[in-house]
C-alpha cells in the first residue's frame, strides 16, 4: 500500500518513512539536471538566493519534452541520479529535503542524507510518458536559455515512487 506524501516535506514526514516504502507525492516539485546544478552551484558560490524556495524542497532529476496541445508537458522521466550525487552537499545545505531520480546514489550521499535528515526516491526509468500523467502543472522558471534543462516548477497529483534511501541511511540496496 502506498503512503500518500503531501510536499514539501516536513520533519515528521521524513521520519516516518522508510526505504522500501512506495509512496504517492503531491505539491510541487523542482526540475534540475546536469546544466541548471552547474548554475546553482555558482550562485551557492557566490552566496546568492536561489531561484526556488529551498527549505523542505524536493528535486526532481528530469528535463521535461515539449507539451502535447492541453497538456502541461511532454514526458517526464527521471535521469541517473548518481550523476549529481557531486551537488548534493550543495542542495542539502540550502534545505533540500529530497530528490527524486533513477538509479543507485553513492555511499557519500547516503551518509549525508541520513547527516541532513533527507530521502531519495527512486522513480522508474523510461516511463516519462507515464509519469507525465501525474502532472497538473508546469512552467520553467530559471535558466531559460536551457531549454528543457531549464528549471521548471512541477506540481504532482499522485506521482508513484520508491523511498529508496531513508532520512537513517538504510537503503533498498543493502
Amino acid at each position: 500500500m502506498e503512503k500518500a506524501i503531501k510536499l514539501p516535506l516536513g520533519e515528521e514526514v521524513i521520519s516516518q518513512l522508510e526505504a522500501g516504502d512506495r509512496v504517492l507525492l503531491s505539491g510541487i516539485v523542482y526540475t534540475l539536471r546536469d546544466s541548471a546544478h552547474k548554475q546553482l552551484l555558482q550562485l551557492h558560490r557566490e552566496n546568492k538566493p536561489f531561484p526556488f524556495p529551498t527549505q523542505n524542497a524536493v528535486i526532481y532529476y528530469a528535463a521535461p519534452t515539449p507539451p502535447k496541445p492541453g497538456h502541461p508537458l511532454g514526458s517526464l522521466g527521471p535521469t541517473t541520479a548518481s550523476r549529481m550525487d557531486a551537488y548534493v552537499p550543495m542542495l542539502l545545505e540550502r534545505g533540500i529535503k529530497g530528490t527524486i531520480g533513477k538509479g543507485r546514489r553513492s555511499e557519500r550521499v547516503r551518509k549525508l542524507l541520513k547527516e541532513h535528515k533527507a530521502v531519495y526516491f527512486l522513480s522508474a526509468g523510461g516511463a516519462g510518458a507515464y509519469l507525465s500523467q501525474f502532472v497538473k502543472e508546469a512552467k520553467p522558471i530559471a535558466f531559460y536559455e536551457l531549454g528543457p534543462e531549464a528549471i521548471y516548477e512541477v506540481h504532482l497529483e499522485r506521482f508513484p515512487a520508491l523511498v529508496a534511501i531513508d532520512s537513517r541511511g538504510k537503503s533498498i540496496w543493502g
